[in-house]
């Protein structure tokens, strides 16, 4: 079974938007936008759900919390004391302002590294991964928007046309996708 799949593309970021918006006003549901840098406000126009990443930050962040605090007890007070400026080493909780900024930082790498690998992981941005943008101008100065006719039951392809000429698309592609 294919589906016919319309790439609509433009040369500026505000006339996508707009185009958009025009397009969800009468129904008609867009798959995907591709551009080069991120486009604020698009995700509610297009429908685009919220997601978990922050959650997903969170947990990074306070696993990297739980590792620095359990390496430095292990390392400053069970594997080999110090006597540092005179503080007791028998002691985590004596010492634990002195490793404030310890835990700070691999709290961050830890989030940091697990949000990019997380990121890389669900875009299947990989290396050795072909990228899955239609045109590859979308990585330069290009946006081009996403249209599969089989998400839109309510309007058919000579509406859409029309509906499209209507946004100031540059270009626009149609292709057969199984």
């Amino acid at each position: 079974m294919s589906d016919k799949v319309i790439y609509v593309m433009y040369d500026d970021d505000g006339a996508l938007k707009d185009g958009a918006k025009k397009l969800v006003s009468k129904g008609v549901k867009i798959n995907e936008v591709f551009s080069p840098f991120p486009i604020h406000g698009i995700d509610p126009i297009i429908g685009v759900k919220n997601t978990r990443l922050g959650i997903m930050a969170f947990v990074y962040g306070l696993t990297g919390t739980t590792l620095a605090t359990i390496g430095m007890r292990y390392f400053m007070v069970v594997d080999w004391p110090m006597n540092i400026g005179g503080k007791p080493n028998f002691s985590y909780l004596e010492n634990m302002l002195a490793f404030i900024p310890i835990t700070f930082e691999f709290t961050v790498l830890c989030a940091a590294h697990g949000m990019a690998i997380t990121y890389l992981l669900r875009n299947k941005t990989l290396p050795g991964i072909p990228a899955q943008n239609p045109d590859p101008r979308t990585t330069d100065d290009k946006f081009v928007m996403e249209i599969r006719m089989s998400e839109n039951h309510s309007v058919s392809e000579e509406e859409l046309d029309g509906l499209l000429k209507d946004t100031g698309y540059i270009e626009l592609d149609k292709k057969e996708v199984k």
